[in-house]
């Protein structure tokens, strides 16, 4: 699996780096046919009155489908971590849909 991490609006960190790297590896535990994941994360604007606004993109290339996933935190790591946390989900549910298909055509 590869990971491409691109920065939008903050200095690229080797914190920051190795944390999406952590993150991202984690997935494959929940679906194996991971190929690809992209993933941006930096800063929407500079313009909100009630401090930074970060976010994170992820899409994730399985060898069935493409999952996109995009989450605004005013921290970070929490928007790092809400978007590994819906990933886990929509890649657990891919891996029951393809079971139950599997399954009904063995029937």
């Amino acid at each position: 699996m590869t990971i491409n991490i691109t920065y939008h609006g903050i200095d690229s960190t080797p914190a920051i780096a190795q944390y999406v790297e952590e993150k991202m590896l984690g997935l494959d535990k929940y679906f194996d046919g991971i190929k690809h994941i992209d993933v941006e994360v930096g800063m929407t604007t500079h313009h909100h009155q009630k401090g930074d606004i970060f976010a994170c993109k992820a899409a994730v290339d399985t060898l069935k489908e493409v999952i996109r996933v995009e989450k605004e935190e005013d921290d970070l790591y929490k928007s790092i971590d809400k978007v590994r946390d819906h990933l886990r989900a929509e890649l657990s549910s891919l891996k029951e849909r393809i079971q139950d298909r599997h399954q009904a055509g063995n029937e």
